[in-house]
């Protein structure tokens, strides 16, 4: 039996690569993670930027990130919150940045290579903005309304949606995710452990990453026989109508909705 040395980041590129634009061709050409790549490099910078900020501008950092953020009381009239949240991290310690690129680089290199490019960032940000739906259903449900009055950030919610399409995939195609399984205990245990952790966000990011990945893998029969492409396209669309939808209707219930409809 051949040895496998154990590795937390399979498939995953060098520090290298990611700067080289031979080897950026290169990944693009043969699937590899350009976009889970580019994704990081955002974040890092975005974080570094918040870091600056709160050392020289504390009243920057705080537009910044309130700005950015998702709140459910306001997501609807600043829809934009949906993405910019997914990019933000907590400017003043270095564990939730570290967290989050270490368990994108453990999962996302895997998947953009099995999905291809696009479909990986369709999966992506579906599950981010589900992590803000996720956010609005908590504020819809939560007793007393206090869901409404929370706000929340990070790359999480699009995180679990890796998590579960890692799931979903490895059943279909019998990959092994021994060492990805480490990051999804540690990151599911992580709001039991931690305060101030938005669960929510990790429960409808992985919720609409489950249903896009099952749609791609399974779906309706007359599609199966579409390109990946395609079905990426179809499915992603639909799946983001619905949680337009349920975010919508979850708005209703916000206490200062009629005010804000009003101006």
């Amino acid at each position: 039996m051949a040895y496998r040395r154990f590795s937390l980041f399979p498939e995953s590129p060098t520090l290298r690569d990611m700067f080289s634009k031979r080897a950026i061709r290169y990944h693009w050409r043969d699937n590899g993670p350009v976009f889970c790549a580019a994704i990081a490099i955002i974040c890092i910078a975005i974080w570094l930027i918040e870091l600056l900020l709160s050392i020289v501008a504390p009243s920057a950092l705080n537009a910044l990130v309130n700005f950015g953020a998702i709140q459910p009381m306001l997501a609807v009239s600043r829809p934009w919150t949906f993405i910019t949240s997914m990019f933000l991290h907590q400017p003043t310690s270095i564990l939730h940045i570290l967290f989050n690129m270490l368990t994108l680089w453990s999962v996302g290199p895997m998947l953009e290579r099995l999905m291809g490019h696009w479909p990986f960032l369709a999966l992506y940000m579906l599950s981010g903005i589900g992590g803000g739906m996720g956010m609005m259903l908590w504020g819809a449900l939560a007793p007393g309304q206090a869901g409404w009055f929370t706000a929340a950030y990070g790359a999480s919610g699009a995180l679990f949606g890796l998590f579960a399409a890692v799931l979903i995939v490895y059943r279909r195609v019998g990959a092994d995710i021994t060492s990805m399984l480490v990051w999804m205990v540690i990151n599911f245990l992580m709001p039991v452990v931690v305060r101030n952790v938005a669960w929510q966000a990790h429960v409808g990011g992985f919720l609409v990453g489950a249903l896009f990945t099952w749609l791609l893998v399974s779906g309706l029969h007359a599609l199966r026989g579409k390109s990946l492409a395609y079905r990426s396209a179809v499915y992603g669309a639909a799946v983001f109508v619905l949680m337009v939808v349920v975010i919508l209707l979850c708005d209703l219930g916000n206490p200062i909705g009629w005010m804000l409809r009003l101006f």
